[in-house]
């Protein structure tokens, strides 16, 4: 039992006493056994290469090479993105894809090239495949931003799966980003990263990997462009990066490398290559356009393991009304469950949830209700009783159901990879309904078994429907919690059709992004942590999922009222603002922080629910074009190598920088800025980038800043719309757009583009289409004039 083991086996124990910790071993020994009868024994390997070229067959977006001992299918897409697929891999059967995915480029042909391989050049990126199976992205220009060796097979002697291994270079200057939810980054250093979804069973920081979502997903960024590479695979593997080294112009330059290992699946890909916003756009046009949240959810909402009941609830909505704090929502961990069973209530401890809920929702606030996969395994459970009736719940080879150990004891799991049962699950959310929650909250879903040692997750020889085509956990494990949130999105969908659906899922996978967003998981309260938290929110974000958050405070101990104050400041500009701590932890409302604290949250909470419908506008265009909210300064400037190397700044959207206090007793800090100039929101002083600048970072605030020439809409003091212009420079113009949506419903409003310049001694700012109106039909405030 190593020490993460231990960690688990204590607080399973402490929660649940010695029975549970002796239903722990007892499930560790069930899965040993599961595995070593219900997987196939690899034995002796053959290793295998493609071999020399042999033909090709040229066909839609690109064609086929055969080679001697494998063939490679390759297509460029419509939207740019190519596609190649060994051993007849095809785009699908796929998880991640949205629909069929995109119908090749007609434009784009299979010719020869020089010594004996093949090219297919299209409008955005040629490719060229050497004769013995080496893939090079290039540019238009020629300019080589990756090349693929040609990859490496094991096949078991005895036939069935092979493992894999594609090695890969990229540019001496390149950095890796990405990879799904890392806590080290958002930039990869050297290192091996996992892919397979964990929950690492303590609190975790930065040097701990991997994490609850894992994605063979990862963005390349260099001087020439950008490229982003997905590996449709789901399998368990790893990523082996490593960063190179220019020569200084001696022209001993030392390229990147990227080795990715599958222990099997299909060796297929997906390379996109442009701007960082071009990379992204196509990204999501082949995964499917990002969840939009309700406009509540982009407010602020306070989490507790531990509210006990609805006393405690009311009690803890008052402190914050009476203190003038805004509340958006609140959200019921398990301990509102009846003996922690899925889709019940404690009825001793809550009552009247319904009526809670309604007094609440009158108030603005909103519930929101955890839900977990696992289902007690208790013969009158109505949850357990309805998925027996339909064989609802993973099964081991031999036929019998799989029972793993979770927060209410012996637990079965539902197979969200058969449609069938997505369907039922999707149907039990009426009853959440019922109680008047708003909202869930998904956790626990890598999926998670409690056992005395090993994985603590189902038998990797559990096996799942996969649409029809059958297989076991280890092609599962991975998409287990993206299968989960599609039944809850789409149940939620036909149920409450009227209101879009607000989910967050602790794992999910390459496509999460279609059914909502995700939050950093149990991060460990420290400064460390509060590092983490933001290098979690921009990597999914370069992944393309946009909405997402940490649990402000870390998930364990009591932080300093300083920790606590920064972390609150840096959640007030990320997508999910949620405050949320274990059941041992120190309190997490911010007047338990002293005076000073409490006053500077206000400020914090009052900023955040002035910039909602800026916040608004952001979910909007992430939706329509695949940008995250929170980008990494070199969004714009993929080329700026000081941009590039820029971990503890971020820009939230076009118009704001962002500059979070990390460290403890920092009061002022340096920010690298982009080209332009840019505004100390709080002061209005003027800053000229490109170049680094040290700026004022007090306790009461962090420092943000806005670019010349943006124009934000914000809540105006009588709650309006109004739009915050901020002056362009002299000779200079600038831009904002604007969503003027605040609805819950599934309208796609019309977004609104102002543009800003100087007209003699003042700077007017019009609607693009309403050049005859002498002045914008919405009110407008000027700041950065005495800068001009």
């Amino acid at each position: 039992m190593d020490g993460r083991d231990l960690v688990r086996s204590v607080r399973a124990v402490g929660s649940g006493g010695a029975a549970q910790g002796v239903r722990m071993v007892r499930a560790a020994w069930r899965r040993r056994r599961a595995d070593a009868t219900g997987l196939p024994r690899r034995g002796v390997e053959r290793a295998r290469v493609p071999g020399l070229v042999q033909g090709v067959e040229p066909g839609p977006g690109g064609g086929v090479v055969r080679f001697a001992r494998s063939e490679l299918r390759i297509m460029v897409a419509v939207n740019g993105g190519v596609f190649w697929g060994w051993d007849g891999a095809g785009p699908e059967p796929s998880y991640a894809l949205a629909g069929s995915g995109p119908e090749p480029d007609p434009r784009a042909v299979l010719e020869p090239d020089k010594d004996g391989g093949w090219r297919v050049v299209a409008e955005r990126v040629t490719v060229v495949v050497s004769r013995h199976g080496a893939i090079e992205v290039q540019t238009p220009g020629g300019v080589t931003l990756r090349r693929d060796l040609p990859p490496r097979w094991w096949e078991p002697a005895e036939g069935g799966g092979a493992r894999w291994m594609q090695r890969s270079e990229v540019t001496p200057d390149a950095r890796f980003f990405g990879l799904g939810g890392r806590a080290s980054g958002p930039r990869l250093r050297d290192g091996t990263y996992r892919l397979w979804n964990t929950d690492p069973g303590r609190p975790f920081g930065p040097g701990d990997d991997p994490l609850y979502i894992t994605m063979p997903v990862h963005l390349v960024v260099a001087d020439a462009a950008t490229h982003l590479v997905f590996h449709d695979t789901s399998w368990d593997g790893t990523v082996t990066l490593r960063e190179g080294e220019e020569g200084a112009g001696s022209g001993h330059d030392r390229a990147g490398t990227c080795e990715i290992r599958m222990d099997g699946g299909p060796l297929r890909c997906w390379v996109m290559v442009g701007t960082p916003a071009r990379v992204l756009l196509v990204w999501a046009s082949l995964t499917g356009a990002a969840a939009l949240p309700p406009a509540w959810a982009l407010g602020y909402q306070h989490a507790r393991w531990g509210f006990g009941g609805e006393q405690e609830v009311r009690r803890i909505v008052a402190g914050y009304q009476e203190r003038g704090l805004r509340l958006d929502a609140v959200h019921l961990d398990i301990d509102h469950y009846d003996g922690h069973r899925v889709f019940t209530v404690d009825q001793d401890a809550f009552p009247k949830l319904p009526l809670l809920a309604e007094e609440l929702r009158r108030d603005g606030i909103r519930l929101v209700s955890i839900v977990d996969p696992a289902v007690k395994a208790e013969p009158g459970d109505a949850v357990y009783d309805g998925g027996r009736a339909v064989d609802a719940f993973v099964r081991d080879a031999t036929g019998r159901v799989v029972e793993g150990v979770v927060w209410p004891g012996e637990a079965v799991y539902p197979d969200f990879t058969d449609a069938r049962v997505r369907r039922w699950w999707g149907g039990l959310y009426e009853e959440r309904l019922g109680q008047g929650f708003a909202g869930f909250w998904h956790d626990m879903n890598e999926p998670v078994s409690f056992t005395a040692f090993g994985e603590n997750t189902l038998p990797r020889s559990s096996r799942h429907v996969l649409e029809g085509r059958g297989g076991d956990h280890r092609e599962a494990h991975n998409v287990y919690a993206l299968c989960m949130a599609r039944a809850a999105y789409e149940g939620l969908r036909e149920l409450a059709p009227d209101e879009r659906p607000f989910l967050f899922s602790r794992s999910g996978w390459a496509g999460m992004q279609r059914y909502g967003g995700t939050w950093s998981g149990d991060v460990a309260t420290g400064w460390p942590g509060l590092r983490a938290s933001l290098s979690l929110v921009m990597g999914l974000g370069l992944c393309g999922v946009p909405y997402s958050g940490p649990d402000v405070g870390g998930f364990d101990g009591s932080p300093s009222p300083e920790l606590y104050l920064r972390w609150f400041q840096l959640a007030s500009y990320l997508p999910l603002f949620r405050t949320h701590a274990s059941l041992r932890a120190g309190r997490r409302e911010p007047w338990e922080f002293g005076g000073d604290v409490l006053e500077h949250a206000r400020a914090a909470l009052a900023e955040r629910h002035r910039l909602l419908p800026y916040f608004v506008t952001l979910a909007h265009l992430a939706r329509r074009t695949g940008a995250p909210y929170v980008r990494p300064l070199w969004w714009g400037e993929p080329d700026d190598r000081l941009l590039r190397d820029c971990e503890d700044a971020f820009l939230l959207g076009d118009g704001l920088l962002v500059a979070p206090v990390l460290d403890p007793g920092a009061e002022r800090r340096s920010v690298p800025l982009p080209r332009g100039r840019w505004y100390d929101t709080a002061t209005e002083k003027a800053y000229e980038g490109p170049g680094r600048v040290l700026v004022d970072a007090p306790l009461a605030r962090i420092p943000v800043l806005a670019r010349a020439g943006a124009v934000l809409p914000v809540r105006g003091r009588g709650g309006g719309l109004e739009l915050e212009a901020w002056a362009p420079a002299r000779g200079r113009s600038g831009e904002g757009l604007v969503v003027p949506a605040m609805g819950d419903g599934w309208d796609e409003p019309e977004i609104e583009r102002y543009v800003t310049r100087w007209k003699g001694r003042r700077v007017v700012v019009r609607r693009e289409g309403d050049e005859g109106r002498s002045e914008p039909a919405r009110p407008v405030r000027i700041r950065g004039l005495g800068q001009g």
